[in-house]
């Protein structure tokens, strides 16, 4: 059930109030981060851990503090920077989105949502955040401990099913109407979803809304919509292959052959024949290592 206007008052005022005593002391969540320190731990964070990220994150902004010192570099650096965070087509992403905001904005991180989806490698999300967390403008955002905390405190369920356009509409109307307070909300429910209301052990006596959710108030029912395909395995995949290759050009300040590029990703075991040759073509393919002459490098 929708809440009302004064339930949702209540309800983003308690979030922000928790959240200015209980949130995780995050570097990009400083006052003085810039807009671009905001968008790198935005591309960072997907689909990736905050604890795999400080690491990478700090090292990255001490090395490249604007869009156009990483701009400056070759693409395989940031590639080799990006070290083992995973689905690395993102480094070679941000790079090109640094060229962009360096050539294109005069090394401004651009303001609004339509510029920022012009950039590559942004989508909707990341374009959303960036201007609410970067600029303090009023957008919803929505990631997956967002909508988990949404499901049980207004439509009490377990969990939150498939994403769907009616996740920004669920936020937006818990929102609070002032900027500053709805960029605080953004930052407080996904800080809720990741620290509180989690997937397998929510802490509802330390929520700040257990007194308005609808799951809690329901008993905690069994009613998680259907899961969605869990992702293949990582060990054995052309995902681990790749990776493999990956690391030893990371390593490498020279090319390396194709045949001791194959060779590596074999070590460990491969699920056929032609696993090794399959994942060394994908990344090419992904412009992730460049090929001339029977030698691999990174762009």
């Amino acid at each position: 059930m929708k809440p009302t206007a004064a339930t949702a008052a209540e309800i983003s005022t308690a979030v922000n109030d928790w959240y200015a005593h209980s949130a995780r002391d995050l570097p990009w969540r400083g006052a003085e981060v810039t807009p671009w320190a905001i968008l790198v731990s935005e591309f960072m964070l997907q689909q990736t851990q905050v604890e795999r990220v400080l690491p990478r994150w700090l090292a990255w902004m001490e090395r490249w503090p604007t869009a156009s010192a990483l701009a400056a570099d070759e693409p395989g650096e940031a590639v080799r920077a990006w070290d083992r965070l995973g689905y690395p087509r993102r480094a070679l992403w941000l790079h090109r989105a640094a060229v962009e905001i360096s050539e294109r904005h005069g090394d401004t991180v651009p303001q609004s949502v339509d510029a920022l989806l012009a950039l590559t490698g942004i989508g909707p999300y990341t374009a959303r955040a960036v201007a609410a967390f970067a600029y303090g403008e009023r957008h919803p955002v929505v990631d997956t401990n967002t909508r988990r905390v949404i499901a049980r405190l207004v439509h009490g369920r377990a969990a939150a099913g498939m994403p769907a356009p009616a996740d920004l509409a669920d936020m937006e109307s818990l929102l609070p109407r002032a900027p500053e307070a709805a960029a605080v909300f953004n930052a407080a429910a996904m800080e809720l979803g990741a620290t509180v209301c989690t997937a397998r052990a929510p802490r509802c006596d330390a929520c700040p809304v257990a007194a308005w959710c609808e799951w809690r108030g329901a008993g905690y029912p069994d009613n998680a919509p259907e899961k969605r395909p869990k992702q293949a395995r990582f060990a054995g995949s052309d995902r681990q292959v790749r990776g493999r290759i990956m690391a030893l050009l990371r390593r490498s300040a020279h090319p390396v052959a194709r045949a001791e590029a194959l060779e590596v990703a074999a070590v460990g075991g491969v699920a056929d024949q032609e696993q090794p040759q399959r994942a060394y073509d994908s990344l090419i393919a992904d412009g992730l290592i460049i090929e001339a002459d029977g030698q691999a490098r990174l762009p």
